[in-house]
């Protein structure tokens, strides 16, 4: 993986200045295998099949609290509206805290994503192009 090509595309993604399936293409040219998102500490960790991470800052400022009860259906509306509207990364991330996500994890090459609320509360997500039984 490579440090400088990674923060050029998590800066991509704070700006929004890539739609999310070209980030994630260059990510997995870059050897990410996932990353998680940890909106508690407000940073992105990239991991490589060999171990490496690579570690950099979520930088948006006045997000709200992560909520205490975890609400799927917040989630979902927030995740439909990202793949059907285009909304915003940030948009995306405030509607997530709001909803309960604490964080979640990307599994680029499981084409699924793992949200986490601070009760322990998970929702699984499919890519789009990905069913259970493709992973």
């Amino acid at each position: 993986m490579n440090a400088d090509e990674i923060s050029l595309l998590v800066r991509a993604t704070l700006a929004g200045s890539l739609p999310f399936p070209a980030i994630v293409g260059r990510l997995i040219e870059e050897d990410v295998e996932y990353y998680r998102v940890d909106y508690a500490l407000g940073a992105f960790t990239f991991y490589s099949p060999s171990g490496a991470a690579v570690v950099a800052p979520l930088t948006f400022e006045s997000l709200p609290a992560i909520a205490a009860r975890f609400d799927a259906a917040a989630l979902k509306a927030a995740i439909l509206d990202s793949q059907q509207n285009g909304q915003t990364f940030r948009d995306f991330c405030a509607r997530a805290v709001r909803a309960g996500v604490q964080g979640y994890t990307v599994y680029l090459r499981g084409k699924r994503v793992t949200y986490s609320g601070r009760q322990g509360d998970q929702h699984t997500e499919w890519f789009p192009d990905a069913r259970p039984d493709d992973a």
